[in-house]
């Protein structure tokens, strides 16, 4: 195989409820300014930018890409903004990546910012999210993503025989797990009675199971393998990615609970890394509602026994298959733009050893997945990353 891009800098904010009167223009330069401190290059040697940012109603600014390239220095260099709803960062790695293996630039920043918590009351979130998927038939019924998703767990656990209990479990653990996280936004320790009596909010999905509003940036400087810094050299590599849609309805779907477009995502990003999802050893994977990190188990192929492995502590960070190690969406936050380019950010800081204390796993895995996607699973991004990645 070989390294389509070496990941030079990583880094991530914060992510929480800013109410400091900081704006995501604040949190992306600094989350591109550790990142490139990590690579050790020089921001002129900076050829591209790009920027996920999902919504410009939470930026309220339309080419949010030219603007941050203004801010962070980096005039005259190319600069775009991606979007593909909760998979927008990811998609950004994937575009950054290409314009690295291309040879378009030898360098490239990508950085992922969203105030998704600060900008709007959650009542209009809530409205803007319903849109993100048919406007016609979904968001102007006033049909939520929530109610959505629900359909698709209640789906997916029938046919599994998977029981709600699960949901409790991947809430408890990725919100434990953001305990040891310093820069989360809901380091918790639920227990199961805590969270059987939170709202329902649509069955079986109660208000603990589901991900917050989170504002935050992250940033990554890919670099060209042949191009590393002599003090970056071995650091962790991109060597697959994949991305595929699913149709848009769910009711079109064969199946409402499995998550068809992760499965192909990850069959590409496999394919082009010349790996089996066997060989990965730590995963983030897209938990925006806890019974969503279950199916993408499932659709990644990573587990064959759902519930048994998530009861015999698998993923947990001591298991054999760490999942969410930073909390997830659940624990760790969700601003949207920033998830996947941070979820990116997480497995190559763990790759390499340099990951929090107490979630560090003790073992360098050799293969890492992050794993994002937009809708009910209609778009998935998946990127399978290397430790000390070679050309």
């Amino acid at each position: 195989m070989s390294v389509i891009a070496t990941i030079t800098g990583a880094a991530l904010t914060r992510f929480d409820h800013r109410r400091d009167g900081s704006s995501f223009r604040d949190w992306a330069g600094d989350a591109f300014e550790a990142a490139l401190a990590m690579s050790g290059l020089d921001r002129d040697e900076i050829g591209a930018l790009v920027v996920a940012s999902e919504s410009d109603f939470f930026t309220f600014q339309l080419n949010p890409a030219t603007v941050i390239a203004g801010d962070l220095g980096l005039t005259g260099v190319s600069a775009l903004r991606v979007e593909g709803g909760g998979a927008s960062g990811q998609l950004a790695v994937h575009a950054g990546a290409r314009i690295v293996a291309t040879g378009q630039a030898r360098h490239v920043a990508v950085v992922g910012v969203d105030p998704s918590a600060s900008t709007l009351p959650g009542s209009t979130v809530k409205m803007l999210y319903g849109m993100s998927f048919d406007q016609w038939s979904d968001g102007m019924t006033g049909t939520t993503s929530t109610a959505l998703y629900a359909l698709s767990v209640q789906s997916f656990l029938a046919r599994t025989g998977i029981g709600v209990w699960a949901l409790d479990a991947v809430t408890m653990a990725n919100r434990a797990n953001a305990c040891a996280n310093p820069g989360a936004h809901l380091p918790r320790r639920h227990g199961a009675a805590e969270i059987a009596s939170s709202p329902m909010i649509a069955a079986p999905y109660r208000r603990l199971h589901c991900s917050p509003l989170s504002d935050g940036a992250a940033a990554l400087i890919l670099s060209y393998p042949g191009a590393v810094p002599e003090a970056r050299r071995g650091a962790a590599g991109i060597v697959g990615t994949g991305a595929a849609t699913d149709k848009f309805h769910l009711g079109a779907r064969a199946d409402l609970g499995r998550f068809a477009a992760k499965t192909l995502a990850m069959q590409r990003a496999c394919a082009i890394a010349a790996i089996t999802p066997s060989d990965v050893g730590l995963a983030e994977v897209y938990d925006a509602y806890a019974g969503a990190q279950l199916q993408a188990l499932e659709a990644l192929g990573l587990s064959e026994q759902i519930g048994a492995d998530l009861e015999a502590g698998r993923f947990a960070p001591s298991g054999a298959l760490p999942v969410n190690l930073s909390g997830g969406l659940l624990g760790q936050g969700a601003p949207v733009g920033a998830t996947g380019v941070g979820q990116t950010a997480t497995c190559a800081l763990a790759l390499e050893g340099r990951y929090h204390a107490g979630l560090q796993p003790r073992e360098l895995p050799r293969y890492a997945l992050a794993d994002t996607h937009g809708g009910v699973c209609t778009t998935a991004a998946v990127t399978l990353l290397q430790a000390g990645a070679e050309a």
